[in-house]
């Protein structure tokens, strides 16, 4: 008889255990940890405060959702769902203008689960309420591990039907065919590289952006006129603070290029408040003509191949320095 695997056990953990309160341990935690959310959302999420004030209170935490740039805001709590912690959700959704509203907590009461699930359904396109119930394990003596569960999201394909129907006569062959795109590289990036980005739903713009672990920063695909391109993106709302991050990578140049296998444009764009360090598609290329889609959609794969590493490894020696 074959010899049975040994197995442990998941052990769960209360959510106090982990996170004896809620502002200075568990808000606190998910600032520095907001991949862990992400994930579970399915968008590149960059949280950037805490304790926002909002008129007389104060905002868990508020990020972007780097993808669309839209805000996200998100409340915490380490007991069961209460009518107050609504209540100041929607107050402080109506003191940020955000997109994404997300409620954490222990558990959720099945009416405060119904709320979310009306709001989902009688807000416009691009609103968005999630619930998340926040948990931990851990295995035998480990340490314990986050355990999220999402428990309401909105139905985007119903908002989806409202929306498109009437929007479609709108759309146009440009804004077409740059979704379409996005939707090929990103069913690629989530198929060789899931790692790149949590984000799930594509775009009409001429650019989609993935993390770079930094706040302010991030890699852009890019396909604006007729020569894409790959790129680090200094974007902050500070034009001083990005033209300093941009001269730290340019003291690196030569070691950044030769890491990347390649020369590399480097655009400090005086004239703007952002700077980009880039690497441009070799040939002339038009969005409208799908048949270069894939093409396209390779040269983005295997160029970010190269370049992510290389601005990774550039970016922690700077952090040695």
């Amino acid at each position: 008889m074959a010899e049975l695997p040994q197995l442990s056990r998941v052990i769960p953990v209360a959510a106090r255990e982990v996170w004896a309160h809620e502002a200075p341990h568990f808000t606190q935690w998910l600032l520095q940890n907001a991949d862990v959310l992400s994930d579970i959302l399915g968008m590149d999420l960059e949280l950037t405060e805490a304790e926002r004030r909002v008129g007389n209170f104060a905002l868990d935490l508020i990020g972007t959702d780097l993808q669309s740039g839209t805000t996200v805001i998100i409340e915490n709590q380490l007991e069961t769902t209460d009518h107050s912690h609504l209540g100041q959700l929607l107050t402080y959704a109506g003191g940020t203008d955000p997109s994404t509203i997300v409620w954490c907590a222990p558990k959720f009461r099945d009416e405060h689960r119904a709320a979310l699930d009306w709001l989902n359904e009688n807000t416009e396109e691009g609103v968005r309420f999630f619930g998340v119930e926040i948990a931990a394990v851990r295995i035998e003596d480990s340490l314990p591990a986050p355990m999220f569960r999402l428990v309401v999201q909105p139905n985007d394909w119903t908002k989806r039907v409202h929306t498109e129907t009437a929007a479609s006569s709108n759309l146009t062959p440009r804004q077409a065919a740059h979704e379409s795109l996005w939707r090929t590289v990103l069913d690629r990036i989530r198929t060789l590289h899931p790692e790149w980005t949590s984000a799930r739903a594509t775009s009409r713009d001429n650019w989609i952006t993935l993390p770079f672990g930094t706040s302010g920063i991030w890699y852009s695909f890019v396909c604006s006129g007729t020569n894409p391109r790959v790129e680090l993106y200094f974007g902050s709302s500070n034009a001083s603070s990005n033209q300093s991050e941009f001269e730290k990578f340019l003291a690196h140049r030569q070691e950044l290029e030769a890491l990347y296998g390649g020369s590399l444009d480097y655009q400090p764009m005086a004239d703007r408040v952002a700077c980009r360090i880039a690497a441009g598609y070799p040939q002339i290329f038009d969005v409208l003509d799908e048949a270069q889609h894939e093409n396209l959609t390779h040269w983005y794969i295997t160029t970010m191949e190269k370049f992510r590493p290389a601005t990774q490894a550039i970016r922690q020696q700077i952090a040695a320095e």
